[in-house]
């Protein structure tokens, strides 16, 4: 029976033919080569849990006012981002559930047109995120070390730009890869965005924590606001270094698997690797609804929000 498949364009290389990656798998044996077979009720249960928590993220953005800054327009656009994933996995998923207890029948090319709509969402929340993570890094620097200037620099007109051009950028090159998949020029573009916004904040975050606390201690006690103000960004920092750290950890083996797609797509361990790309999708997901709550355990007024929005005392 004809079921949808999340990421199938990039679930097995298409460089190598059926015969060579049965083979490839032959050779390879052992029990770990078997793949990872996941529920789809653990998909779904996960989908759910994360649309949920974003959705209060963006509300509570929303109410408060004292949330009404570019850095946390910056985390409801990532917010949104996972969304993304959250919104792809439950249509996804409430599909094959459906086909596959006969309750829907659709015809093959619907569901190569939903295939291609599904990945082109995960792609684009893959950019977006990224992206996101890598301006409000830059916010953070600038909060940093040009305290006095930061609201002369981010403006809230800019921050508006910035947020249409990373949305707009994402939905575009998504679609070129959707159209242009079997290219490997595609996937390297791809990795090396990656690759490039990792070392981007790694550089920033460094010359954040090494600069940081000297220009704290070299601050005068008639600067005390200062201070304040520059301790507050600083743990900013911290909580998007935290957020940087789940993203490495559960986008990580999604990219490792592009790398092997265009490395070695034939090589029997690859092929073996290839087999668990369900876990790599259960880990994009969990990073989805880990995001919000490193929002609330780390901010004292967005937590006091979520807590009002949530009892529903607008």
């Amino acid at each position: 029976m004809s079921t949808l498949a999340p990421l199938r364009l990039l679930r097995e290389p298409w460089n190598a033919s059926e015969g060579n990656q049965s083979n490839a798998t032959a050779g390879a044996g052992g029990a770990w080569c078997q793949g990872l077979d996941v529920p789809n009720e653990l998909f779904l249960t996960l989908g759910l849990v994360s649309l949920v928590e974003n959705l209060l993220v963006v509300a509570a953005i929303l109410k408060n006012r004292n949330l009404h800054s570019p850095m946390y327009y910056f985390i409801c656009c990532l917010a949104v981002s996972d969304m993304l994933v959250s919104v792809s996995n439950l249509v996804e998923t409430l599909f094959m559930l459906l086909m596959e207890h006969g309750v829907l029948v659709i015809r093959a090319s619907i569901i190569r047109h939903m295939d291609n709509i599904i990945d082109m969402l995960i792609c684009s929340s893959v950019v977006s995120s990224l992206s996101f993570l890598g301006v409000i890094a830059v916010d953070r620097y600038i909060t940093i070390f040009y305290t006095l200037r930061y609201h002369s620099i981010m403006t809230l007109q800019r921050a508006v730009v910035t947020m249409a051009s990373v949305w707009l950028a994402s939905t575009v090159s998504s679609t070129i890869f959707i159209t242009y998949y079997r290219n490997n020029a595609i996937l390297l573009c791809l990795i090396g965005f990656f690759l490039f916004m990792l070392i981007l904040m790694l550089v920033l975050y460094i010359h954040m924590f090494a600069l940081a606390r000297h220009h704290l201690r070299s601050i005068s006690s008639q600067q005390k606001h200062l201070t304040v103000y520059r301790t507050s960004s600083l743990k900013g920092a911290v909580t998007l270094t935290i957020l940087l750290g789940v993203f490495f950890v559960c986008w990580g083996p999604f990219f490792f698997h592009l790398i092997l797609i265009v490395t070695c797509p034939t090589n029997p361990f690859c092929t073996c690797f290839f087999g668990y790309f369900n876990l790599f999708l259960i880990l994009i997901i969990c990073n989805s609804v880990v995001d919000p709550l490193i929002y609330a355990f780390r901010s004292q007024e967005l937590r006091r929000t979520l807590r009002e929005v949530v009892l529903c005392s607008w």
